[in-house]
């Protein structure tokens, strides 16, 4: 059944995300806060304000940096808001926060969800094969599953709000610690005079493979082309959420504050703006940091 689907933010994530809507058939509406960036999308969509597309669409998907910009502009979208109107959130955001966003929504009439993402990055949303790791009231995820099955390859429930988001601080905490590990072991075995392209192929063939090992490395560190499409920045948010959030809980946690000193040693280092890929070259002159 064809919907009307609001897409807000249009960055690495949400181009391919609105895209694949339009792909499938639903009529789309774009908006994102860069002047301009609309303007690409005017062959499949049609480009309209946050209230505007309240007042119009039947979903609206944020993919946009954290709750802080959707917190901004929720206030008018809830009082624009079109009778059944539901809100997905796609970032990467704190479970608290999360929790209470949807509050302010579910006390307006509006449906509100959380939905992590996982799946290859950008290059996964561009192909509309990612994972959703999703949150909220199960009745209203049914209902989105026609949009969200044009969007993702892979749609997984796991409880009532917040559920998504928390799932995807704990996913990052491991991917991002995976990465830091395999740079320390691609760093030493090169200094013992093993080739780094030779540690990935025996990773690969053995118990120590992962997507960091299969993919991170071959495409976009052993390639030199340095283009894994998230900023160190993302790392250092991601992070500071499970770090945050294991606080929070009085959950055990060591490794994590070990990735956080890493990462953070890059953002001391200038590097927040980087490609985070850029982290395994620079690592022995993080150490000091």
């Amino acid at each position: 059944m064809q919907q009307i689907v609001g897409v807000i933010g249009l960055g690495n994530m949400g181009r391919g995300i609105a895209r694949n809507i339009a792909n499938a058939g639903h009529s789309l509406l774009v908006w994102d806060a860069i002047e301009g960036v609309c303007q690409s999308f005017s062959d499949i969509a049609r480009i309209a304000e946050p209230t505007d597309m309240a007042a119009e669409a039947d979903i609206i998907i944020f993919v946009v940096p954290g709750s802080t910009q959707i917190e901004g502009m929720l206030g008018g979208i809830l009082d624009a808001a079109k009778e059944g109107l539901i809100l997905w959130d796609f970032t990467t955001s704190e479970p608290t926060h999360t929790k209470r966003l949807a509050l302010v929504a579910n006390e307006a009439g509006v449906a509100y969800m959380d939905a992590g993402m996982t799946g290859g990055g950008a290059k996964g949303a561009d192909e509309g094969t990612m994972t959703l790791m999703i949150g909220g009231s199960e009745e209203i995820f049914v209902r989105s599953q026609p949009v969200l099955n044009s969007c993702a390859g892979e749609l997984i429930y796991l409880g009532p709000s917040g559920a998504g988001h928390t799932m995807k601080v704990v996913h990052n905490l491991i991917t991002h610690t995976n990465f830091l590990a395999c740079s320390e072991a691609g760093r030493l075995a090169e200094a013992a005079g093993i080739e780094l392209a030779d540690m990935i192929k025996v990773f690969n063939a053995g118990n120590a493979r992962s997507f960091i090992s299969e993919r991170r490395f071959p495409d976009h560190i052993l390639s030199e082309t340095w283009d894994g499409r998230s900023r160190v920045f993302n790392l250092h948010k991601d992070v500071g959420m499970a770090v945050a959030l294991s606080k929070e809980l009085g959950s055990p946690m060591r490794l994590g504050h070990q990735t956080l000193a890493w990462i953070q040693a890059a953002v001391d280092a200038g590097m927040e703006e980087q490609d985070f890929t850029r982290i395994y070259p620079a690592l022995g002159d993080l150490i000091d940091k």
